[in-house]
């Protein structure tokens, strides 16, 4: 798999890094998977983005930057990547890099629970009932 990856299958980048991430038949390595996950995120690797962005909210290989979180989340969410969709509506929805805005957050919860995301769904249902950024309803 490293042979395919290190010749630019965009997929095979993400198994590496994946691989190195869990350390499974390699030694565990954030800073190695990171350097394959961010590879095939800017491949436009969808699912490679969103990783690479939970990554950087959590400081795993790299130094924690919400700001790039925010990025990569935004790169796989507007692919249609459900859990980026997810992870870039609880980064509006916290406000953590960007500026807090729960309309925007919403929006997104609701393109993830679209897709089946049940914790989007409930936060969608949470903020209607406590009327943070929509209108409070308990019958939405």
């Amino acid at each position: 798999m490293l042979e395919q990856a290190e010749k630019g299958s965009v997929p095979a980048q993400y198994v590496v890094g994946y691989s190195y991430y869990l350390g499974v038949g390699v030694e565990q390595s954030y800073s190695e998977a990171f350097k394959w996950y961010k590879k095939a995120s800017e491949n436009g690797f969808a699912a490679a983005q969103n990783t690479l962005g939970n990554m950087y909210a959590n400081g795993r290989g790299v130094e924690q930057n919400f700001a790039e979180a925010v990025k990569w989340y935004r790169k796989a969410a507007e692919q249609g990547d459900s859990h980026a969709q997810f992870n870039l509506a609880n980064c509006y929805d916290k406000g953590e890099g960007v500026e807090q805005d729960r309309s925007k957050a919403v929006e997104w919860w609701k393109k993830s629970a679209a897709q089946g995301n049940e914790v989007a769904a409930f936060n969608i249902g949470n903020n209607y009932f406590h009327g943070r950024g929509v209108e409070q309803s308990s019958s939405e």
